[in-house]
């Protein structure tokens, strides 16, 4: 972590008040030296921690809390916590639909399934919601696959909100921290979200959790400056959902205004990064409307091709007066989408990519476009998985 930049935030959270206490004295208690960092003091009576003439207690700055975890060293995943509300105590046989005492069914499957989060448009580019799994074809590497789920409800959802905190943010993060915020209040009540804030580095500012003002403080936390490591972030945060996700469906809203200029991976990295975690949907908000000719073909091109090869969408809108109603579009993009799963005819032991097309088709609607992930890297290590269905 970048000791120096967390500093920062924190002076500027504190009172001026307190400031006229540090003057006064009190810089012993809160200096830092360049070897390391000093804890600030707690107090021992619990009354004076309300005393507003006082400082701000935080928690101590020589602990690497703060940054997303490391992109750079290859580890084994670890293993997500158990929902203990809905998992069993014993595995059920694949293809079993098991209720659990809290009315959840839990569809139990083998490590040969495929899980895909669709979205289906119609010629007029409206989305399409009364589809049945009987309109739906799906293709892995050009060999039909029988579909052995299908659910089409609002599920709850595990996000990741990357906001870009680079120089050229200063002047537009304050609106668009109001429409992530939005987009959040539209959102299922069950989801869980993180927020990255992320400029040469990514710092996870709020880790996962449903509580809006613990979001919103996440959301608040930036300082505007430096370059943008995107492809970094991405990767990192992909990490943060493979690691604590609780949600089968998982989503990345990424927001920036410009290219790539600071990441040690690549654009292709990144996307197999993701693609090898199993993939969450990439959303992406492009806001290049005020950068040079070059600079915005390069960040148009990452973001198309990051939401494009996994199912979601890149929008690039004109001004910041358009970002709360592109932030409404993702929200409702998201709990509208159809989940199919498959289990592969070719053996996820054989590893390698594989190449996914899904086809929906309703005469009544004319031509339909579904939009997918392009495909996924085959883990032989990959741990049975559960596709929960709430059931009335």
């Amino acid at each position: 972590m970048n000791p120096f930049r967390f500093q920062i935030r924190l002076i500027w959270s504190i009172p001026v008040a307190a400031a006229a206490l540090l003057l006064a004295g009190g810089l012993a208690a809160f200096g830092q030296s360049s070897a390391g960092q000093t804890a600030l003091p707690q107090s021992a009576n619990p009354a004076a921690l309300e005393d507003p003439t006082r400082p701000e207690v935080q928690p101590p700055l020589n602990v690497d809390r703060d940054p997303v975890p490391s992109i750079y060293v290859e580890t084994a995943p670890a293993a997500k916590p158990a929902n203990t509300a809905s998992s069993p105590s014993t595995p059920g046989h694949p293809g079993a639909l098991e209720k659990q005492r809290n009315g959840t069914y839990v569809l139990h499957t083998n490590v040969d399934e495929v899980l895909l989060n669709c979205t289906v448009i119609d010629s007029r580019g409206q989305t399409v919601t009364d589809l049945d799994e009987n309109d739906f074809r799906v293709w892995e590497d050009g060999v039909p696959q029988t579909i052995t789920a299908f659910l089409h409800q609002d599920e709850p959802v595990s996000m990741g909100i990357l906001v870009d905190n680079s120089g050229s943010m200063r002047d537009k993060r304050a609106a668009v921290n109001a429409a992530a915020f939005d987009l959040l209040r539209e959102s299922n009540r069950q989801d869980a979200a993180f927020i990255v804030n992320f400029s040469d580095r990514a710092y996870l500012d709020q880790t996962f959790t449903s509580d809006l003002m613990a979001l919103d403080r996440g959301l608040s936390r930036f300082d505007s400056r430096g370059t943008t490591a995107l492809y970094d972030a991405v990767a990192a945060s992909a990490d943060e959902l493979s690691k604590y996700a609780t949600h089968r469906k998982q989503v990345l809203l990424i927001i920036t205004d410009g290219a790539d200029n600071a990441s040690h991976l690549t654009l292709a990295e990144a996307i197999r990064r993701v693609q090898n975690l199993g993939g969450p949907v990439v959303y992406s908000i492009g806001l290049l409307y005020d950068d040079d000719r070059q600079e915005a073909r390069q960040a148009r091109n990452a973001l198309e091709t990051l939401s494009d090869e996994t199912g979601g969408v890149a929008y690039f809108p004109n001004s910041l007066q358009d970002v709360n109603a592109i932030a409404s579009n993702v929200a409702r993009d998201i709990r509208e989408q159809y989940t199919i799963a498959y289990n592969s005819t070719k053996p996820m032991r054989l590893g390698g990519y594989r190449f996914v097309r899904v086809e929906a088709r309703a005469p009544r609607l004319g031509k339909l476009i579904v939009r997918t992930k392009r495909g996924y890297y085959a883990n032989p290590a990959q741990p049975t998985q559960t596709a929960e269905d709430q059931k009335p």
